[in-house]
């Protein structure tokens, strides 16, 4: 990729973030479409198969996950949540909300002082679903985040049979993302609308 051609593909991604964020920023209804929206992904035959399960906890405007949780930590699953260390992904297994405090720039995680406790870390390849936040996807499982990796390098060490789900409010679509040959797509996104089947990790374009 030549100077005019990485300079235009990062203004494009540019302008699609920014709409995306401001489009979820816009979104109503947050609350009801994101109890919807999780509700199919725990409804999923992925979900049912699955004995470990990364759940993200919500930031800001993503499809919320915590109202969620509570009902995922009765299903009978290991429910697992990221939290974020020297710009690295670590994987923390959470047995019951009380395990999550608010910490720094007002991101519910982990309380430090369970975090170092070896019976409390997991290992991507012990997933069996990975759930997915982003700001912006196309129907192909074409995923944008902020710009950090920091979910890129966890899906990396992902197991290759475990499905990579996002979720996503209807607007937070596009007809196309930018990517480029190192970026990974998700294998299905859920929004309050639909189940997109994207192409996964074994298909390029």
């Amino acid at each position: 990729m030549n100077d005019i051609a990485a300079d235009d593909f990062k203004l494009r991604k540019t302008v699609i973030r920014d709409q995306a964020h401001a489009n979820r920023n816009q979104q109503a209804n947050k609350d009801e479409l994101s109890r919807q929206i999780c509700r199919v992904f725990m409804a999923l035959p992925e979900y049912a198969a699955a004995r470990t399960v990364m759940f993200y906890v919500d930031v800001r405007s993503e499809v919320r996950t915590r109202h969620t949780l509570p009902d995922a930590l009765a299903s009978g699953k290991r429910i697992v949540v990221p939290y974020c260390v020297n710009n690295e992904l670590e994987l923390f297994l959470l047995e019951r909300m009380e395990e999550l405090a608010v910490g720094m720039y007002k991101i519910l995680e982990p309380r430090p002082e369970l975090r170092k406790l070896p019976e409390k870390n997991v290992v991507a390849d012990e997933l069996d679903l990975v759930m997915v936040p982003g700001v912006a996807f196309d129907k192909s499982g074409a995923r944008m985040g902020h710009g950090f990796g920091y979910y890129d390098k966890l899906l990396q060490h992902a197991r290759p049979d475990a499905p990579l789900v996002a979720l996503a409010f209807e607007c937070q679509l596009f007809p196309e993302i930018p990517t480029q040959a190192h970026d990974i797509f998700m294998d299905k996104i859920v929004t309050e609308k639909a189940i997109y089947e994207g192409r996964g990790r074994n298909v390029r374009p």
